[in-house]
């Protein structure tokens, strides 16, 4: 199973580029709002017709700007899982579900729609409508009506984006064991990078309509090799960096020197570090660690933010250097360890060498 995507178009002020293969493993598309990934779900099932390029499922061409090849979306075998689910408000959900099956008996058409009902778990719901259902019921007809066809490509954009939490979760597991069961090529398209790492394997990130980093999830995750695919990733701490020789270098926005544990290659730009990848040390002797004020806190549930300064803070200032995450436990039971000066507290902060995310562009 092999999609081949190479495709441009050009917008007012935009020009879209995208280029990458997808297989049998999932495929995340990821990206913030407008950097293009609705769109290539759009242009590979043809509901938009890009300028240029070629799309090739299977060996079978979509799309070819050359050879003037366009197939109608009813002849590429694509399903398509809307953000806003898209079901026909005036049919029931066996009709929405049996709404693309055409040329079938109806014998044959009733037996794939309660193969489709029975695996999205909604029996006893057949004849009722959409308004009469909650959103996750709707998302699961969408996906059924969409897998009904029994495509060889299934694109899912956003399909959690209008579900509260708990519902999404348990949803997300449900989607994971069915693309898991699914015999084709399936692509999930988010701007949460925690909902694609768990349901995908591979990842494309987009950003401004280009191809910013491709590959394994857990190689682009800890290795990326940009600042914006570091940033669409969850690194909120990135500095402009200077090497100053072989395994030093300095975070030039944080204003400290950090010790390399591999030599340092000329092109690189950026130094970061994830916030849950910094820890407070014992002592301020050891390898990397730096003076940090507490300038600020954001308290959530479960963990809390440290916002730290490496230059010791004004009175009410604000100012900081880096964010570093931890489980709220932890905190309340380290606080006390730690000097507390003008209305801050001063840790021992540790930016372990092996954690470091460097970065060429």
């Amino acid at each position: 199973m092999n999609l081949l995507v190479d495709i441009e178009k050009k917008f007012l002020g935009f020009n879209y580029k995208v280029a990458f293969t997808a297989d049998e493993n999932t495929l995340g598309l990821l990206g913030s709002s407008g950097s293009g990934k609705s769109m290539t779900l759009r242009c590979i099932a043809g509901l938009e017709k890009p300028d240029r390029g070629r799309i090739v499922l299977n060996g079978r061409v979509l799309f070819d700007s050359e050879k003037r090849i366009n197939l109608t979306c009813q002849k590429r075998k694509v399903g398509f899982l809307f953000q806003n689910y898209a079901l026909f408000p005036n049919m029931t959900v066996a009709e929405n579900i049996g709404f693309a099956l055409n040329n079938i008996s109806k014998d044959r058409l009733r037996e794939k729609v309660a193969e489709k009902i029975s695996m999205i778990q909604l029996e006893g719901l057949e004849n009722r409508y959409p308004y009469q259902l909650s959103g996750g019921q709707q998302q699961r007809v969408a996906l059924a009506r969409a897998l009904a066809i029994e495509p060889e490509v299934l694109l899912l954009d956003e399909p959690f984006s209008a579900l509260d939490n708990h519902l999404r979760n348990h949803l997300e597991k449900q989607l994971i064991k069915t693309l898991s069961d699914y015999n084709g090529i399936s692509i999930f398209v988010s701007h949460n990078m925690e909902e694609v790492y768990r349901v995908c394997k591979r990842l494309v990130i987009l950003s401004e309509g280009k191809v910013e980093a491709e590959g394994e999830k857990e190689e682009i995750f800890n290795n990326p090799h940009t600042r914006t695919a570091a940033r669409l990733t969850g690194c909120k701490n990135i500095s402009l960096l200077k090497i100053v020789d072989d395994y030093e270098i300095e975070a030039i926005e944080w204003g400290c020197r950090l010790n390399m544990s591999t030599k340092c290659n000329k092109e690189l730009k950026y130094v970061g570090i994830r916030e849950d990848h910094i820890d407070c040390a014992e002592s301020f002797y050891e390898e990397n660690v730096f003076r940090g004020w507490v300038v600020d806190t954001l308290i959530s549930p479960q963990k809390i933010t440290l916002y730290i300064s490496f230059k010791e803070p004004l009175i009410n200032s604000i100012s900081y250097d880096i964010q570093l995450e931890m489980r709220k436990e932890k905190w309340d039971k380290i606080k006390d360890n730690y000097a507390y000066k003008n209305g801050y507290f001063m840790l021992p902060v540790k930016l372990n060498k092996e954690r470091l995310i460097l970065m060429e562009k």
